[in-house]
């Protein structure tokens, strides 16, 4: 959304500094119980085909959000509020509430999805740092590619593909280097044996299948998308800059060369009888800049392979070397803050390959987990101590019903 929305000039923002408006609004996450929601200095900060960006700020903290307003088909529901809703993750932008507005038309509804405001883009931040032909500092790239993996491998662990990865959907912070994907108006849940359309993705970050008109695709094209933004970071622009679906196939071919018949048939069994032109692939040192580290390209080498299952999964991504800069215990970021969160991997993310928890999660961090969980327990066992002395006198079965209550009341306090 407004990650990836056309710019409007300030003179057309329209901000209304002194209007509060106070809508009915339903939180994001838990039960349906709408509640009054106040926001002011309300302004257009983009928009496009699906509707208009406001920022504004909440009345009762003070907060900036975000309110993207899309025209309500009353015939389906909404799949981006359906999504939504099922989404917590550190490096996914989060859904605060949704309301429903009308129209200047008879019959017209709008949804409103509030979000948390984020300041920056990957796609801004990296055209500075081209526009200034600099390279955007190696570090950097390793946070931001790392963050996007783990809210693939959290999205992909529900069966969700975003279907839309690019760098404009990649909302930053640039002070404390937290990523937060969003834009989830072409995700879908994938379902095997279902039909999906093909022409989906921005295309310069298109995976090869989708352009073949392959609709039994898997969460791997975000994978591919994925590797086209790493390209893309580590060039300073992008790798398959195509004019149109054949032209991008092209630029694809160029780097990977000619796709044989077995990778065709594994992106679209219908093209196997087509005839392209033998091209031989491009070494991929020779793609990248002198300097370019190695292990870099070759994690790259991985994502934007022809085969779909071929490709790295996110978590397998994440575990790769290059990135193991970001498992070191003392690292800090260039403007001298604390790395972001990196390690807090829940089971549900590392469902994919359990296998991997010893990597994902480097000593220090798992050090830290159990001495927070240690703190945890001893804060329990006052609390118990001094819940017990407040207690009346009960029978035992009573006392024992109590007890269960407050250690599930506890449990939960601690889970979340």
């Amino acid at each position: 959304f407004w990650g990836s929305v056309s710019r409007l000039p300030a003179s057309a923002l329209g901000a209304t500094p002194d209007k509060v408006t106070t809508v009915a609004a339903t939180p994001g996450q838990g039960p349906d119980r709408p509640q009054e929601v106040s926001y002011t200095d309300t302004k257009v900060i983009g928009n496009g085909s699906f509707g208009v960006v406001y920022q504004a700020k909440l009345c009762n903290t003070g907060e900036l959000v975000a309110i993207k307003k899309v025209l309500q088909d009353k015939r389906f529901k909404n799949r981006e509020l359906q999504i939504m809703r099922k989404l917590d993750h550190c490096n996914i932008v989060r859904l605060r509430y949704f309301f429903y507005s009308s129209g200047d038309k008879k019959d017209e509804v709008y949804l409103n999805l509030v979000m948390d405001y984020v300041p920056e883009n990957v796609y801004r931040v990296s055209r500075h740092y081209s526009r200034a032909k600099q390279n955007l500092p190696m570090v950097y790239v390793k946070l931001y590619m790392y963050q996007l993996f783990r809210s693939l491998a959290y999205i992909h662990s529900y069966g969700i593909c975003h279907r839309d990865i690019k760098p404009q959907n990649l909302l930053l912070d640039p002070e404390t280097a937290v990523l937060k994907l969003c834009d989830f108006g072409s995700a879908k849940q994938l379902a095997r044996g279902e039909a999906n359309v093909s022409y989906i993705c921005s295309r310069y970050y298109r995976a090869p299948e989708l352009i073949f008109g392959a609709t039994d695709y898997t969460s791997s094209i975000d994978i591919w998308s994925a590797g086209c933004v790493l390209a893309e970071l580590l060039l300073g622009q992008p790798i398959f800059p195509g004019d149109s679906g054949v032209d991008q196939l092209v630029e694809i071919i160029k780097v990977l060369g000619t796709p044989t018949r077995e990778q065709i048939w594994e992106m679209n069994p219908n093209y196997t009888e087509f005839k392209f032109p033998q091209i031989k692939a491009h070494p991929w040192t020779k793609v990248f800049r002198p300097r370019t580290p190695p292990e870099a390209i070759a994690l790259c080498s991985r994502l934007l392979e022809y085969t779909p299952t071929s490709r790295f999964t996110p978590l397998e991504a994440c575990a790769h070397t290059f990135f193991d800069e970001l498992r070191e215990p003392n690292l800090k970021l260039p403007n001298g803050r604390e790395r972001p969160v990196l390690f807090n991997f829940t089971t549900q993310e590392l469902s994919s390959n359990p296998s991997l928890t010893s990597v994902l999660i480097p000593a220090h961090a798992q050090n830290q987990a159990e001495n927070s969980s240690q703190s945890a327990l001893a804060a329990t066992g006052r609390f118990f101590t001094f819940s017990l002395s407040q207690t009346p006198r009960l029978s035992s079965s009573a006392l024992f019903n109590n007890l269960l209550l407050r250690f599930q009341v506890l449990t939960a306090a601690i889970v979340v």
